[in-house]
């Protein structure tokens, strides 16, 4: 059973685990998507989330917080440069977690995991909301109208 275990360790060591998301990370911010294993792509969430949170704050602070995690100075001003403008209005849920089927050699379950901003063919797929006319839910003219034009119709072969 799975008691009061938080994390998911991945079959590795701490520092081992910790290089990983590291490394996971730097790909992610700079590719905007990688396809990975379900269970690496849930715990790269966790990791990468918090530290998007902190790039909304573009302080020295903040980025030495966030470099002490990466340890790669590039990912870092990409991540506050072009990434963190885009998602500035986002309350959370940078992420998506897409299952894609399962790995030809092990059978391990594989996802693409994704920045939800980034993803130019669901954003132009995405319906754009259309203005709506303002207007009375019903319209008196229009039922005028009908009765009307059908009116002398069904008069007329009547007369023949």
């Amino acid at each position: 059973m799975r008691h009061n275990k938080a994390i998911n360790h991945l079959g590795r060591k701490s520092s081992h685990r910790k290089a990983l998301l590291a490394n996971m990370a730097c790909s992610l911010i700079l590719h905007k998507r990688i396809n990975t294993t379900v269970a690496k792509a849930k715990a790269l969430k966790t990791y990468v989330e918090p530290l998007i949170t902190k790039s909304k704050d573009d302080s020295t602070h903040s980025r030495r917080v966030v470099f002490s995690y990466l340890k790669n100075k590039y990912v870092v001003a990409e991540l506050f440069r072009t990434v963190a403008p885009k998602i500035a209005d986002r309350p959370g849920g940078y992420l998506r977690v897409l299952h894609t089927g399962f790995r030809q050699g092990d059978g391990a379950e594989m996802a693409l995991i994704e920045f939800v901003d980034f993803n130019e063919a669901a954003l132009a797929s995405a319906p754009q909301k259309k203005e709506a006319k303002k207007g009375t839910r019903r319209s008196r003219a229009k039922k005028a109208e009908a009765p009307v034009e059908a009116a002398p119709a069904a008069e007329a072969p009547a007369a023949e």
